[in-house]
């Protein structure tokens, strides 16, 4: 019997640069608490201009994850924070009730023509957790436990697998692994979450003798360890956590447990109140309330 659930290929994304959007599909919308799951580049950004510029934009009800292999970006939101993004890190922004937030490709990346090449993951906040209070926090790559097994290294990004627990504080059971596999090595992955999905970034894995390529989010049946062999030298992110309390609604960046939260948000953005969303200091710019 087959551990996968079911096999989800990216969907290509123009943000003003192309990135491979798998969360939320149509065949799964989360997977524990991850809503939403995008994988940007490799790209090579113009040395001149604002391509790859994120304006600052609001969040509500999520904690944004993110993760690079390559290049940097800075991050900066409306608490004041400016943080360096490098390879390696975890950036852990949680909006609760309101937050703003850019992101930036930095000059030195431009001009020395530095692929970035990175995860945007959203973790949906619990119903409890949803108006708490904005923060920020972040955990250099050096500050994350590392695994080495027959084979495979492993970086235990978020939560707690292959014996080893990840400092980043979450509001709910979390789980984000970055594993590099060598070919014709394998490795277990254990049920110790609810639910679970493997993405590959290269290579390609056999899982229950079906290979998975590069670019696909594979979901795992609950209670189940699954042996997945890299067919090639391969890098792969395991991801999960418990379900969710409730479904939510997506709408733009906004995540939330009900409709009227949602609304709110977008008019508070569309009149521009600081009381809810501040502005980012240093920033004049920002995105516009979308017209859909």
């Amino acid at each position: 019997m087959s551990s996968i659930s079911h096999i989800i290929h990216a969907h290509v994304r123009d943000i003003g640069f192309p990135v491979r959007r798998l969360l939320p599909a149509a065949e799964v919308r989360t997977v524990g608490p991850f809503v939403f799951f995008d994988h940007m580049g490799p790209f090579t950004f113009p040395s001149e201009g604002s391509t790859g510029d994120v304006r600052p934009h609001p969040h509500i009800g999520l904690a944004t994850v993110t993760y690079l292999f390559s290049g940097a970006m800075v991050h900066r939101d409306s608490l004041g924070s400016v943080q360096r993004i490098t390879p390696g890190d975890i950036n852990w922004m949680t909006s609760g009730r309101g937050i703003t937030h850019s992101e930036r490709v930095p000059e030195d990346i431009r001009q020395q023509g530095i692929a970035v090449q990175g995860l945007q993951m959203w973790v949906a906040l619990p119903q409890k957790d949803e108006e708490t209070a904005p923060g920020f926090w972040h955990y250099p790559e050096a500050d994350l436990p590392l695994v080495k097994l027959n084979g495979a290294t492993c970086h235990v990004l978020v939560g707690t697998a292959f014996g080893q627990t990840s400092p980043v504080k979450t509001h709910s059971d979390t789980l984000y692994v970055s594993v590099k596999l060598a070919a014709q090595a394998h490795i277990q992955v254990a049920p110790d979450v609810a639910e679970r999905a493997i993405y590959i970034i290269s290579g390609a894995l056999a899982v229950d003798g079906e290979t998975i390529e590069q670019g696909t989010l594979v979901a795992l049946k609950p209670e189940i360890t699954v042996t997945v062999v890299a067919q090639s030298d391969t890098t792969f992110m395991l991801l999960g956590g418990e379900p969710l309390d409730g479904p939510r609604f997506l709408w733009w960046n906004f995540v939330a447990s009900t409709k009227e939260r949602i609304e709110n948000a977008k008019a508070a953005w569309k009149l521009q109140q600081d009381d809810v969303f501040p502005p980012v200091p240093g920033e004049t710019e920002f995105i516009p309330l979308p017209e859909r």
